[in-house]
């Protein structure tokens, strides 16, 4: 059996199964409450250590090491460019987790912003890690974990693997100040699905209006507003009981993705034809060319001439025609393609032609 028909039938096999009623989910599994997410925090800081492959001459790095310094009580004479070789400026950047408490600490991402070439070594000096709101909400220090390595020869040669001017500090950061986020207080609390369905919103309303009657109503297509008694103490025991309902969520809708680099095409179990026909083969012209050397006869003053003999041909293979009927499936798709001998490129082309002659019923997403 041909690879390709393999895979064909394997991703036919697949995708029925997936046309079977959809299983149940959880509440918490398709969506999440709107107030109780995590917040970004940036930096800008210095490490220092490094092993000869810092910034050297890098003007924002001079700089923030004179704030540092001026920070330990040493101050840097004016016009003296320190040339910090073994220093680097970085930005820093974490993930503040919702209700983080003060002491807590959280992992930490250190990327170098100006030429050091690479981070291997290094310690990012005490750095507050600021919000949205321009408020100090976190204090960064620590000992950096570089995945990449770069070497570098004396003739200019090098080599580098991953990324050395990106680094990680677990636990690098310690929390100094909470993000108030009011969920025992609020009227109303709000819960979004991750992808917006009127039908699966429409299902999770009932799920909860059945175990909390009149609690739950629809606001879109994404969010369900709920009424539950304030405090947090019972508030969070009533949400808890939510997130672990089951929901039969809507069926995905129809859709066809195709990537263009690889010419990978998947095809949901939703997918259906409108009466078409295809037909596929393939052509193959041969142009032969046989020149042969033609020669004067003896003493005729002639020249020796080249001659040309071409020969053209076409054949054509395949040529067989499809039908599909009505309300075609997946299955069926796959089965006729297979029989048309398709290849992965002539997939991508037979989709197109049938999206563009209306029969493909699904949305069609290149990328």
């Amino acid at each position: 059996m041909p690879p390709f028909r393999s895979l064909l039938l394997a991703a036919a096999t697949g995708m029925v199964a997936l046309a079977s009623p959809a299983m149940a989910e959880r509440v918490r599994d398709l969506g999440t409450f709107q107030s109780v997410r995590g917040n970004q925090l940036t930096g800008y800081g210095i490490v220092v250590g490094l092993d000869g492959t810092g910034d050297d001459n890098f003007i924002y790095t001079a700089e923030a090491m004179r704030g540092v310094t001026n920070r330990l009580g040493f101050q840097l004479p004016p016009g003296v460019n320190p040339a910090l070789r073994n220093a680097a400026a970085v930005m820093i950047t974490a993930d503040l987790p919702a209700f983080a408490k003060p002491g807590q600490r959280i992992d930490i991402t250190v990327s170098a912003i100006g030429r050091a070439r690479s981070l291997r070594g290094g310690a990012l000096i005490m750095t507050p890690l600021y919000g949205a709101d321009g408020q100090v909400y976190a204090m960064a220090q620590g000992s950096l974990a570089v995945g990449g390595l770069g070497v570098t020869g004396r003739d200019g040669s090098s080599l580098t693997v991953n990324v050395p001017t990106v680094g990680r500090v677990p636990e690098g950061a310690t929390v100094e100040r909470g993000v108030a986020i009011g969920f025992e207080t609020q009227p109303v609390l709000r819960w979004n699905l991750y992808q917006a369905d009127f039908l699966t919103i429409a299902r999770v309303r009932d799920a909860v209006n059945a175990r909390f009657p009149g609690a739950a109503s629809v606001e879109d297509g994404a969010t369900l507003a709920l009424a539950l008694p304030a405090g947090a103490d019972m508030r969070a025991g009533l949400m808890a009981e939510i997130e672990m309902l089951d929901v039969n969520p809507a069926e995905a809708a129809a859709r066809v993705v195709v990537n263009s680099r690889t010419g990978t095409v998947v095809i949901s179990s939703a997918v259906r034809l409108a009466p078409a026909a295809i037909s596929h083969g393939s052509m193959v012209v041969r142009v032969e060319e046989s020149p042969t050397v033609v020669q004067p006869q003896p003493f005729g003053n002639g020249r020796t001439a080249t001659q040309q003999d071409s020969a053209v041909s076409i054949e054509e293979e395949g040529g067989h025609v499809a039908l599909f009927e009505p309300g075609a499936s997946l299955s069926e798709v796959v089965d006729a393609l297979n029989m048309l001998g398709a290849t992965p490129s002539d997939l991508v082309a037979i989709l197109e032609a049938l999206k563009q002659a209306g029969s493909l019923k699904a949305e069609m997403v290149v990328i």
